[in-house]
């Protein structure tokens, strides 16, 4: 790292930023019984960029030879030299850089043999098709462990390690009944293996998943409440941080924007971000420029209350770096009930549950929202009949207001950590038919 720092500064470089990763790790998948692949894994790289006053200019290697970061360095220096000066280029402002660095328990190798992996996963896979008659194949069950450090450095100082482990076990089956066919998985991961559930569990509720889809019909069009479940309700959280993104912001491509204090959700709804969770998934103390994170909060009572900032589109904005180069770290959305998944579904009373979505259509700009979706038909808190070939819609400006209820039965796999979200109405359309 101090040779591609030196070696920028030696070649006329005003400003440097480097990075460099090393991960190393394993993962193993097996099929029907058999191990279908074992991939070991061994990635290590250098990314550098190179500013000239504010003209800019990047390379990356995977040679860490001195000789191969030389050249890398050159290339970085070459292409700035060809750039367009940008106002808002440059590196952080020193004050925002994470000069203390908290402790926040990332790194838990785990003791697992490659032949003790394959075990797991056949036990995972054995364990989904044993749990039904109806569970006639699996798509493949896999376990997979890496580890990784990585030393982020500029020109101003700033020196910041990264050190994280990251484990995780999951499967896919098929199911079929009655002339039909459905498929479902399920997947767990975390820092610490301890954390993991027993691969046996994983597979039962893999195949539990799939069983609850057989049946499955579609609906008549109809306007009703819509409840989505934990592991489909933080894709409209990730929307939202879409919306409230740099790039969307200064480009005027979002239907949030100039929003900052204004009401944008329920006045229940408070969405906070905590990026120093201890051994948490996406927790980090400094962001991908070497600017400190810390906890906030992104809507309070509803309102919108901050934005997510690189340097860059804060230069572009008027604004300060919130320390998000690379993303949100642990974004939450805080419960506003208990009680779990029987709780929401006795909250939605009658309407459909959404557990899978499908297609891309959300257009951020406007925020219109038209989604397939895939789940159950509830009627008074019970489940009627398993859902496929429907599509949701409405407005995200409007749906985020139309929420009633977000549950306690919070999903912390990925940086978005969020319960059940219920939404008063939305539009499903169907093809005509069904209850």
């Amino acid at each position: 790292m101090e040779r591609a720092l030196a070696c920028a500064r030696s070649g006329g470089a005003d400003a440097v930023q480097a990075e460099i990763g090393l991960r190393v790790g394993y993962s193993v998948s097996v099929r029907s019984g058999e191990v279908e692949t074992l991939e070991h894994e061994r990635d290590r790289g250098l990314g550098i960029t190179v500013y000239f006053g504010q003209r800019k200019g990047a390379a990356s290697t995977t040679d860490l030879r001195p000789e191969a970061i030389d050249q890398t360095v050159k290339a970085a220096c070459d292409l700035a030299n060809h750039t367009e000066a940008d106002p808002a280029a440059g590196l952080p402002d020193p004050g925002t850089l994470a000069w203390t660095i908290p402790e926040l328990d990332l790194y838990h190798p785990w003791a697992l043999t490659p032949e003790e992996a394959i075990e797991r996963a056949l036990a995972m896979e054995a364990a989904a098709l044993d749990a039904d008659p109806r569970v006639k194949s699996s798509e493949g069950a896999g376990i997979q462990t890496g580890l990784g450090i990585s030393v982020l450095a500029n020109s101003q100082g700033f020196r910041g390690v990264r050190c994280g482990s990251s484990h995780g076990l999951g499967l896919s089956v098929v199911t079929q009944a009655s002339g039909q066919m459905q498929r479902d998985g399920w997947y767990e991961s975390a820092r610490l293996a301890s954390r993991l559930p027993d691969a046996e569990a994983v597979g039962r509720h893999a195949a539990e998943r799939a069983l609850a889809r057989l049946g499955a019909r579609a609906l008549s069009s109809r306007s009703v409440p819509v409840l989505f479940a934990p592991e489909v309700a933080r894709s409209l959280i990730r929307h939202f941080v879409g919306a409230v993104s740099g790039g969307s912001l200064y480009r005027q491509m979002s239907f949030l924007q100039d929003k900052l204090g204004q009401q944008i959700m329920s006045p229940d709804l408070h969405v906070h971000e905590q990026p120093h969770l201890p051994q948490a998934m996406a927790s980090a103390a400094f962001d991908g420029e070497g600017v400190a994170t810390s906890p906030r909060d992104l809507v309070r009572d509803g309102l919108l209350a901050g934005y997510v900032l690189d340097s860059y589109s804060a230069r572009r904005l008027g604004l300060r770096s919130t320390g998000n180069a690379g993303g949100v770290h642990n974004l939450a959305v805080a419960p506003t009930c208990g009680g779990g998944e029987a709780e929401m579904l006795r909250l939605l009373d009658t309407g459909l549950w959404v557990t899978e979505l499908m297609g891309q259509g959300v257009n951020l700009v406007t925020g219109d929202y038209s989604r397939g979706a895939a789940g159950f038909w509830v009627e008074r808190g019970q489940i009627i009949h398993a859902v496929e070939e429907v599509t949701i819609a409405g407005n995200l400006a409007d749906l985020y207001r139309r929420i009633v209820a977000v549950g306690d039965d919070v999903d912390a796999r990925g940086s978005i950590h969020c319960g059940s979200i219920l939404v008063e109405s939305m539009t499903v359309a169907g093809d005509g038919s069904g209850a």
